[in-house]
């Protein structure tokens, strides 16, 4: 073993003792001591491997697997653009706070500045998106060396778990050749310390355990209202939540706000608080009435988590006599994308009973929602097959112990304003961080595995230890994506046959192009002369046949029952497949959205 894979292997032994779990490799040269460490860890049942042959689609890969599990996710690629391909997901995971550790090869720094083969500037490539950037020498034997390559990597990954401000980090692997097959020199031991970090800490620990602790207390509403100057009163209040943190209390803390307080609670898809006895399901669809949301303006709204989906729901938070954010990233910037914030807390504030609102307040909003669910089904039933058709199908579809992850654009804000209520919902996610339409096939997929897999030898041992019982195996998922989405990302389908493959259904909404823009200042008439080629950006592209040059199953439906029979067929064991949705174009949608939106403010005049 040379000082490369020597270096390698001790790198890789740390992560796995620092609580990475998954390692995704995308295949090189410079990279392949790092590979073939992971290689030789997953062999011995330490860890899941991942290998992807485009770097972008590998770090979404392993976007959707941090967000599935919560734990680090280890990304190895070679060096030059390479490095520069990771930048979206290093993007999403910086805005999501998921804890990437790159681990990128570099050349030695005598080949730097000289015009050597695939060779950049890596070093501090990804700028303030990452928590820490270490540039590692390339490995040579020496006094101390084992305890810097253990030490490096332990501070990365603390970096990356922070219990305030976790995310990505990138260690810059400098390596000389000989990379493989070389020989370990008779001196490498130097003292009982090199000794020690050549093995590692006993008991499998990290080399550094950061115990660190950081406990956010919640305020009762009434205590927080009395330092803001606000007398507590019968307050008509809503909540509004948006994209969070997996495995948080987050979700159940601000339905139980809301039940107590007899408040509206608004929920976009990736909130994740879908249950409540005071959920509104259509609350974009509301908001959008100018004059419902005049007669229903709150005293107070809280808003949890990232939001901001709808125009209408942003309409509402402004309006509102007092917002209150929470934030539960408290060493970031605040999440209140209008700045109308008093104030930014950490938790969601407790319920208390002198601020409840009268029940006609929460009834109001109740019963203009199924009001509007109503008419969003009368108007569908009449009108040709359409994206919301499709969303509102697999929104019914979906498996509860499964997960959906809805694309951006307009997958996700079909499920926020036409999704009926569901107490069983399933778990829903998406790269709401930045959010990107790239990538969304390779984060589907790694969030599909972490949440589908059975544990590790390591994972069980680790449980044991915790005296935790392992993690339930969660059942099937379905992504929601737009053609451009699907064709984004489609090297995120051409995985080696070898690779895991979860219960994934892909369904993708196939208007040709761009149906969002319509939507947007773009669809105005005065740019029609240009729209199709600048926004509508259609490619005729048959999505069926591409997903089956990829080895995946793929059919088209032109129909809802075709669509339905379809998802009927998912579960477990279906393994990967894709759902082609021919839909009308993109110009009928826009009229159908009208239609919906129109007859839903007539019923509203109608119930007064």
């Amino acid at each position: 073993m040379n000082p490369a894979e020597a270096a390698a292997a001790l790198i890789i032994d740390e992560a796995l003792r620092s609580g990475v779990v998954d390692i995704v490799v995308a295949p090189g040269q410079r990279s392949a001591p790092l590979a073939v460490a992971a290689a030789t860890a997953a062999a011995d049942g330490a860890c899941h491997l991942h290998v992807r042959v485009d770097e972008r689609s590998a770090g979404f890969l392993a976007v959707g697997l941090a967000r599935a599990t919560g734990t680090p996710v280890a990304i190895i690629c070679t060096s030059g653009t390479a490095v520069a391909n990771l930048l979206p997901a290093v993007a999403e995971a910086d805005a999501s706070d998921l804890p990437l550790i790159l681990l990128t090869a570099d050349r030695p720094a005598e080949l730097l500045g000289v015009g050597a083969n695939q060779t950049i500037d890596q070093a501090g490539i990804f700028g303030s998106r990452v928590r820490l950037a270490v540039a590692l020498e390339a490995p040579a034997w020496r006094p101390g060396v084992a305890r810097y390559w253990r030490s490096a990597v332990c501070q990365a990954i603390n970096a990356a778990t922070d219990a305030v401000a976790p995310g990505p980090v990138h260690l810059n692997v400098a390596l000389r050749e000989p990379l493989l097959a070389g020989e370990l020199t008779a001196d490498v031991v130097q003292d009982d310390a090199d000794a020690e970090g050549l093995t590692g800490r006993a008991a499998g620990l990290p080399w550094t355990v950061d115990a660190r602790l950081v406990s956010v207390a919640s305020l009762s509403l009434d205590s927080l209202l009395d330092q803001l100057d606000e007398r507590p009163r019968p307050l008509r209040g809503v909540v509004v939540v948006g994209d969070l943190p997996a495995g948080e209390p987050y979700p159940s803390e601000a339905t139980l706000l809301a039940e107590s307080l007899n408040w509206p609670l608004l929920c976009e898809p990736s909130g994740n608080a879908h249950d409540g006895g005071t959920v509104v399901a259509h609350g974009a669809v509301l908001c959008a009435d100018p004059e419902f949301l005049a007669g229903h303006r709150p005293d107070v709204v809280v808003t949890v988590g990232r939001v901001g989906l709808s125009r209408g729901v942003n309409a509402l938070i402004a309006g509102a006599g007092l917002h209150i954010a929470v934030d539960p990233r408290p060493a970031r910037t605040p999440l209140d994308p209008q700045r109308t914030a008093a104030v930014v807390v950490a938790a969601v504030p407790a319920p208390a009973e002198s601020c409840r609102a009268h029940d006609d307040w929460a009834q109001a909003w109740l019963q203009a929602d199924d009001a509007a669910e109503e008419v969003i089904a009368e108007v569908l039933a009449g009108e040709p097959f359409c994206g919301v058709s499709v969303a509102r199908s697999v929104w019914a579809a979906a498996d509860p112990t499964g997960l959906l992850l809805a694309a951006a654009s307009w997958p996700v804000r079909f499920l926020d304003s036409y999704a009926p209520v569901r107490a069983d919902a399933p778990w829903v996610l998406g790269n709401r961080g930045v959010s990107g339409i790239d990538g969304l096939v390779s984060t589907a997929w790694g969030a599909a595995l972490g949440h589908q897999r059975a544990p590790t030898p390591r994972d069980e041992a680790m449980a044991a230890l915790a005296e935790t019982g392992p993690a339930a195996v969660g059942g099937p998922g379905i992504a929601l994506l737009g053609d451009l989405a699907a064709l984004h990302d489609a090297n995120g389908l051409l995985v080696p046959a070898v690779e895991s493959r979860p219960d994934l259904t892909f369904v993708v909404i196939d208007n040709d192009g761009g149906g969002i823009f319509s939507s947007v200042a773009a669809g105005h008439p005065a740019y029609a002369e240009h729209f199709e080629r600048v926004f509508g950006t259609p490619t005729g592209r048959d999505l069926v046949a591409a997903a089956e040059a990829a080895g995946v199953a793929a059919s088209r439906v032109a129909a809802g029952p075709g669509l339905d029979v379809a998802l009927a067929a998912g579960g477990p064991g279906t393994g990967l497949r894709m759902v082609v949705c021919q839909v009308g174009d993109r110009a009928s949608e826009k009229q159908v959205l009208g239609r919906v939106q129109e007859a839903v403010a007539s019923r509203l005049r109608a119930l007064g």
